[in-house]
């Protein structure tokens, strides 16, 4: 069985749209400037964090998407 959603052990428990939603947001707040090195580097992080798992929800779907139909 393929799993539907990420699994990267954290307690979050975020849908693809929404980490989508909140990475979009912390690139907006990085091109913005004006973030203190520390600030930037934990939205860096933060945002590291939320591609990796819009692309295990990508991923799933493809696997999903590419299962043989029995």
């Amino acid at each position: 069985m393929v799993p539907t959603r990420p699994d990267d052990g954290s307690s979050e428990d975020l849908s693809y749209e929404q980490a989508r939603d909140e990475l979009v947001e912390v690139v907006r707040r990085l091109e913005a400037g004006g973030a203190t090195l520390e600030e930037s580097l934990a939205l860096w992080e933060r945002g590291e964090h939320l591609a990796a798992v819009c692309q295990q929800w990508l991923d799933g779907a493809r696997a999903r998407l590419t299962l043989p139909r029995t």
